[in-house]
């Protein structure tokens, strides 16, 4: 995929100001007229690579400064901490925030540094939410991860044979370290566990075959890949330890993930089969939710894939897991699913893929049309059997050529009309809604009973 034209006027006239410059002066070292410099600085025109080069060359500038938007997640990081509920009532959408990130980049980093420095209490946050804004905030997406497992993935040559067999050998020959498979009443709360009195690495017989293969690879990016893991969360700066655990969790499973469907040849087969979901969970050993993390995160630059959502429901709606990536999806920002959603139809049919056109309808949430399929997952261990629906989702104008849209009608006026969860959604005249949105004025009559169960105003 493209990336995005470079827009990034107010860095170049902090830059012209800086040397004492005038637009006639800084554009003749440009080797540009005034005139377009003058749309450059007013974001009216996009910054040609002959013009970045140039910027660099005359003023020993530093071209990461040109996408300082980058730094909050660009527009999409700038939504997600916008549909925080203390804001739900302003109704901002995203063309306002297109406009104010725009206009005055720097008043949105300070405006993201002080909501990011808030205590968790005061902004009704929690260690997994502000581990996930962390992730959001690089779409999930790590390149030196990436490359250093792809490296280690072809040292160890996963893709000519048997995963497991050889992330055992791995294990076995670098760190003495021997597979064990036990019953699920010796490990009764564990589905991993590491002896290292035994040299043993154990692992729970109620796991199936991609999560015994998982559980490997996520053993030695923990062996292997902790500087790089610790460097990225330190960088992180987070003040609560509980959230810098649950980011650097996510990060060895970003390792293993990366381990199991090396990026390249991952890509290679997403394209070469449609993004065929069984394929691909076939070609590489993996289970339907180990994929559809890894589908969220394929942002390499040069080497980009679809840019997918992925959630994880249960049986009442609530997410359990959310990672836009760089797909802007603002529909996961609630604690909750909409009930209009078929995603919940899933639970219905184990097994089968759900796939829908949804409308999503509510204040400013933009891209709205989206293409989403689900499926059941089931977790085991000794507790018993847990059973979610997880979700995958790409914008609907994106999807035409996936294996999932044969059959499907991708016109928005074909759409299902869903929202984002009744907390944040300020659609009208919905039967099925639980509560009332956040901030909402509510409007009651002594005379009349509405057939909604509230009605609510600005």
């Amino acid at each position: 995929m493209v990336d995005s034209a470079l827009f990034a006027g107010p860095a170049i006239r902090r830059l012209r100001k800086r040397e004492g410059l005038t637009q006639a002066a800084m554009a003749a070292r440009l080797s540009i007229s005034p005139s377009y410099l003058n749309l450059i600085e007013r974001n009216q025109r996009p910054l040609s690579g002959r013009v970045v080069v140039k910027i660099v060359d005359e003023f020993d500038f530093d071209p990461r400064a040109l996408r300082e938007d980058e730094a909050i997640g660009g527009l999409d990081g700038l939504a997600r901490r916008m549909a925080d509920a203390r804001f739900a009532d302003l109704s901002i959408d995203r063309d306002e925030l297109s406009e104010f990130l725009s206009a005055a980049p720097q008043a949105a980093a300070a405006f993201v540094r002080l909501y990011d420095n808030t205590s968790p209490q005061e902004r009704r946050d929690d260690p997994i939410a502000a581990a996930r804004r962390e992730i959001e905030r690089w779409r999930n997406h790590f390149a030196d991860l990436d490359v250093a497992a792809e490296a280690l993935a072809d040292e160890l040559r996963l893709s000519r044979g048997d995963t497991y067999t050889a992330l055992a050998e791995r294990l076995r020959e670098r760190h003495q370290l021997a597979i064990r498979i036990l019953p699920r009443d010796v490990m009764p709360d564990s589905l991993r566990r590491l002896d290292l009195h035994a040299r043993q690495l154990q692992l729970n017989e109620m796991l199936d075959p991609s999560s015994r293969t998982f559980q490997l690879a996520y053993q030695i990016a923990m062996l292997e890949f902790r500087d790089e893991v610790i460097t990225l969360a330190s960088g992180a700066q987070m003040s609560d330890e509980t959230a810098r655990s649950f980011y650097e969790r996510h990060l060895y499973g970003y390792v293993a993930a990366a381990l199991t469907m090396p990026y390249g040849r991952f890509l290679r087969a997403c394209e070469a089969t449609g993004y065929d979901f069984a394929v691909l969970a076939r070609r590489f050993g993996v289970g339907f939710e180990q994929l559809a993390h890894r589908l969220t995160t394929l942002q390499r630059v040069g080497q980009r894939g679809l840019p997918f959502f992925m959630a994880r429901i249960d049986r009442a709606g609530q997410f359990s897991k959310r990672f836009a990536g760089a797909s802007g999806a603002t529909i996961l920002e609630s604690e909750s699913s909409c009930p209009l959603w078929d995603a919940h139809l899933a639970f219905q049919r184990p097994g089968d893929l759900c796939v829908q056109a949804v409308m999503l309808d509510g204040a400013g949430a933009a891209p709205a049309h989206w293409l989403t399929v689900a499926r059941t997952v089931d977790g085991r261990g000794a507790a018993g059997a847990a059973r979610f629906v997880v979700i995958l989702g790409v914008e609907a104008k994106l999807a035409g050529d996936l294996a999932i849209a044969r059959g499907v009608s991708l016109r928005p006026e074909d759409a299902h009309a869903i929202g984002s969860g009744c907390a944040l959604c300020h659609v009208p005249q919905c039967a099925q809604r639980s509560l009332p949105p956040r901030g909402a004025l509510l409007h009651f009559s002594a005379l009349t009973r509405g057939s909604i169960p509230f009605e609510f105003g600005s």
